[in-house]
């Protein structure tokens, strides 16, 4: 037996009409989640911020070594790049004080990345409170005060470490993208995945020495942004004024 549906013009345009709406329902929920995801936050607490709301941040963290941070340098330099956040370990910055002094007579930003290579969310509060404060002690040694900006050294992070980091007077930055050089995929591979950034977005690179395509992604993944017309700012200039959305961390 067969059956056959008749639907007359108007019953169509309703269904049109219907799914018109749900589509575009869907679209603008989609796009609400994204503008929502500039910042990680404890509830009413300390804020991580991983993205801004104009320009770029590119950041660099620095752990180990002392043959790929200074190629980096140069780079910027040869670029003309006049904003870059480094984040730098404590005990790196202790046994690379020249490098450091680079870093900052070259006019680019510092960050904390801790004293040691540690997971956060593995150790203790006072264990956590310890690594910044050595840290902090490392950097005024070296004559880097008002430090303002801390990432945690393996990334990971939890509300303890948001807490722990305001009290002693830092914001906690992570990044939205991940340029994945420190897998050292392959130069194409790292601008790649650089090319996936947009206005606001703070961007993951390595200096140390486990990075060893870096130095050679970089003029390519300047050229990109270049191409994008996508200004490079600090971290710090990039909140500063900026909106936050918070998403809950527990």
């Amino acid at each position: 037996m067969n059956f056959f549906f008749i639907l007359n013009g108007k019953a169509l345009k309703n269904i049109a009409l219907i799914l018109i709406a749900a589509f575009f329902t869907a679209w603008f929920m989609y796009m609400e989640n994204i503008a929502q995801i500039p910042v990680f936050s404890a509830k009413d607490g300390p804020k991580a911020v991983y993205r801004g709301e104009k320009d770029v941040a590119l950041t660099f963290n620095i752990g180990w070594g002392d043959e790929k941070a200074e190629p980096i340098l140069d780079t910027l330099k040869k670029e003309n790049v006049k904003a870059a956040t480094f984040f730098l370990s404590g005990s790196w910055a202790e046994r690379h004080p020249d490098l450091v002094n680079k870093i900052v007579k070259d006019g680019y930003e510092i960050g904390s990345l801790g004293y040691n290579y540690v997971d956060y969310t593995e150790l203790d509060d006072a264990q956590i409170a310890k690594d910044i404060s050595k840290a902090q002690e490392a950097f005024t040694k070296l004559n880097i005060k008002d430090i303002k900006l801390l990432r945690a050294p393996t990334g990971n992070f939890d509300e303890r470490t948001l807490k722990i980091a305001k009290r002693y007077g830092y914001t906690v930055v992570h990044w939205r993208i991940d340029s994945k050089d420190w897998q050292n995929p392959g130069i194409k591979a790292i601008v790649a995945n650089v090319h996936k950034a947009e206005k606001g977005d703070i961007v993951l690179l390595h200096a140390s020495d486990s990075a060893k395509q870096t130095a050679k992604a970089l003029p390519l993944i300047l050229q990109d942004l270049q191409q994008k017309r996508l200004k490079l700012v600090t971290v710090s200039d990039m909140i500063t004024n900026g909106e936050a959305h918070s998403k809950e961390i527990k």
